[in-house]
């Protein structure tokens, strides 16, 4: 039985939706955040060097990066989840499966990033400063990066159900996390992005995904 050790608001989600969808047995280990860092608890070292979630242990083989844990456990379980270099939607299957974090995640991230300097963390005497800092990030970089990634993924959600070949894939699995996040923390205008909305929304709404919200608990960014 394959183990997947699950940390909460996280990248974890897409993990356990997976499982859910495929059927395959598992043993869901969830760890605790750091109250200090927000990040995974220490001794998610002991389990891999990074001490990042999530992670999936088969036997002696242990597999970081949820990109890598889908492919493997669809190559493992569900091989009709992938698209195969045979066919004609492969590279369009590659390219979203990248595009999620190398492309789409990391003004996402930014954003949050300097989110936290209007914080109540900051102490007050500098927060006018640090917020001023955060402001010109946006206006200069996160706010136009932002708009540019989701008009494209939004005119491309207009033309195509999934975002490779004519089913679901591991790639929307994949991709579902930014979008998530993103209308979740209004990090982007719903009304300006209807079609990212739906999609949000669409897959929200599948029995495997509300399973798994039941069995990994609170979840930011799922459905109100």
């Amino acid at each position: 039985m394959i183990e997947l050790h699950y940390l909460a608001h996280s990248r974890s989600q897409r993990v356990l939706w997976f499982a859910e969808e495929i059927g395959v047995e598992y043993r869901l280990i969830i760890h605790d955040r750091d109250p200090a860092t927000r990040l995974a608890n220490k001794d998610v070292k002991e389990l891999h060097p990074l001490g990042k979630l999530p992670l999936l242990v088969d036997g002696e083989k242990t597999f970081a990066e949820s990109a890598v844990i889908l492919e493997y456990m669809a190559r493992q379980f569900a091989p009709h989840w992938l698209i195969e270099p045979t066919n004609s939607d492969y590279w369009a299957f590659q390219y979203w499966m990248h595009y999620a974090e190398a492309s789409i995640m990391p003004p996402l991230l930014i954003r949050l990033i300097f989110s936290m300097l209007r914080g109540d963390a900051v102490p007050a005497f500098v927060r006018p400063l640090t917020k001023r800092v955060a402001d010109q990030v946006d206006k200069s970089f996160t706010n136009a990066q932002i708009e540019t990634h989701f008009r494209f993924v939004d005119d491309y959600l207009s033309r195509n159900e999934w975002f490779a070949g004519s089913t679901i894939t591991i790639a929307d699995v994949q991709m579902l996390f930014p979008l998530e996040t993103a209308v979740a923390k209004k990090s982007i205008r719903a009304e300006a992005f209807p079609n990212v909305v739906s999609y949000v929304t669409r897959l929200q709404s599948r029995p495997a995904y509300q399973a798994a919200l039941k069995k990994g608990g609170p979840y930011e960014f799922g459905p109100d």
